[in-house]
């Protein structure tokens, strides 16, 4: 392990949790948006869909002295990274409101004649990931000044 690694995987973290927190705040954005510019096949709009991230350990680099180094070490994560977003496929609240121009014009599986789809964000449970990107962001920030403060005593020790 070298003396940058515990860094690096604190700044990947930072970089995932803002990530994170930035489609927490699209989402809480977005959260009355009835009318994205896709329609359905039967011309119905289609709303805003809540979007969440999918974190996953990154690998470590695949040269000959990475392996070599880790021959006998067991194998420890090398920080975190975003493998893709992914829209929250849970239903759409509904409301019925055939007055509205969200409203369906046309009846297709699951959506009758004059019911408007409302977006599936939920307020609460977006504060909720929001506290938890916050507190993991500065976790991240604390563990990132414990290596800094590490790496600043072992140069000091170097001085002699």
């Amino acid at each position: 392990m070298s003396l940058f690694s515990g860094m690096d995987i604190s700044a990947s973290g930072l970089t995932a949790q803002r990530l994170r927190m930035d489609l927490i705040s699209s989402n809480i954005a977005n959260m009355n948006t009835n009318h994205t510019e896709a329609t359905t096949a039967a011309g119905n709009p289609i709303p805003y869909r809540r979007q969440m991230a999918v974190f996953s350990t990154r690998n470590s680099p695949n040269d000959f002295l990475s392996a070599f180094r880790s021959a006998g070490e067991s194998e420890v994560g090398q920080g975190v990274s975003v493998t893709q977003i992914l829209e929250d496929e849970s239903p759409f609240k509904m409301e019925y409101d055939p007055e509205s121009p969200e409203a369906a014009k046309v009846a297709e599986e699951g959506v009758p004649v004059g019911y408007v789809r409302h977006p599936n964000v939920n307020i609460v449970q977006e504060m909720i990931d929001m506290l938890s990107a916050s507190r993991s962001y500065e976790a991240n920030v604390t563990a990132f000044n414990a290596s800094k403060a590490i790496a600043a005593k072992a140069l000091e020790i170097g001085k002699g």
